[in-house]
């Protein structure tokens, strides 16, 4: 997950640097788009773990959102004051949901669900 979001937060940074705005300001643009990719990133690390589960995939994947939601809430405190709080209680709330998501759409298609 987090590789997948380093990729994409370089490849945006690259491809709309306008985008960044002043340090520690963001654009709207940015902000979204970080948004929606960080939580498929999350639904693409839910979806492995449920894959990778020899036992017990909603464990799994439900001990993987508990471990994102904290490391989620850590970022938002570590920046705190630099970007919007509505942002960083988004990405706290929607990655530990991306996780889930992902991880009951492999529990579907092993057809446990």
């Amino acid at each position: 997950m987090a590789l997948l979001v380093a990729v994409l937060t370089a490849l945006l940074v690259r491809l709309t640097p306008s985008w960044m705005g002043e340090e520690g300001k963001p654009q709207p643009g940015y902000i979204f788009v970080n948004l929606g990719y960080s939580f498929l990133a999350a639904a693409a690390g839910g979806y492995v773990t449920a894959l990778l589960a020899v036992a017990n995939p909603l464990y799994h994947v439900l001990a993987l959102g508990i471990i994102v939601l904290a490391l989620a809430g850590l970022s938002a405190l570590q920046a705190r004051g630099k970007q919007p709080v509505w942002y960083q209680l988004a990405l706290v709330a929607l990655t530990p949901v991306g996780v889930l998501a992902g991880g009951l759409v492999r529990l579907r298609v092993m057809g446990i669900l």
